[in-house]
């Protein structure tokens, strides 16, 4: 049986986890990004089939495929940031349920034309990307969810000839206090949920 996270833990994944919009000039390792992956890949989706798919940006040249993508806003922080990650989602996912759900034939439930798969893959690819800022909170890095870029540019850059399809960006590193905006507020358990 699971047992319940200690307070620190529980302030670490959510209470005192902020979004991050300035990092510290300090490098995220290859090695991090991988531990990250291998934690996140756990969190369930339908069916096991786990349609998200992470390009960490990091280089350079891989910056600069995705500065002409980004708004106005998102610009600067962004190319700043140590990584930042494309969440995309692969239309394509069920051709990998044979070895991800193989006790019965899950790949036909998704057989036929790629709208007919673009619901499940978005819905799971983000519950995906859900994972991958609590990963990385649990891990020690700071995460910067964010729209506000073209996706049509992330897709041609990134993903030209595939499948996949850009779904949200996340800035990844350790995060600059200086670029904290004030703590907003969330609405109380009455406004945004009830028990029927």
């Amino acid at each position: 049986m699971s047992h319940e996270l200690d307070a620190a833990a529980l302030d670490q994944l959510f209470r005192t986890a902020r979004t991050q919009n300035a990092f510290l000039d300090t490098p995220v390792e290859d090695s991090q990004l991988k531990a990250l992956y291998e934690l996140l890949k756990w969190g369930p989706t339908a069916a096991n089939g786990s349609p998200a798919r992470f390009v960490f940006v990091k280089s350079p040249e891989a910056k600069a495929r995705l500065a002409p993508a980004l708004s106005e806003g998102n610009h600067d922080k962004t190319l700043a940031a140590p990584v930042t990650v494309i969440v995309g989602f692969d239309l394509d996912f069920h051709e990998k349920l044979p070895f991800l759900f193989p006790h019965t034939d899950a790949k036909s439930w998704f057989d036929g034309p790629q709208e007919g798969r673009h619901e499940g893959a978005f819905r799971n690819g983000s519950l995906q990307g859900a994972y991958l800022i609590l990963a990385a909170r649990a891990l020690g890095l700071d995460a910067g969810p964010m729209s506000g870029f073209d996706n049509a540019k992330v897709d041609e850059a990134f993903f030209k000839g595939t499948s996949i399809r850009s779904n949200f960006l996340v800035n990844l590193g350790y995060g600059d206090p200086s670029g904290l905006f004030p703590r907003l507020p969330r609405l109380s358990f009455d406004e945004a949920a009830r028990i029927d």
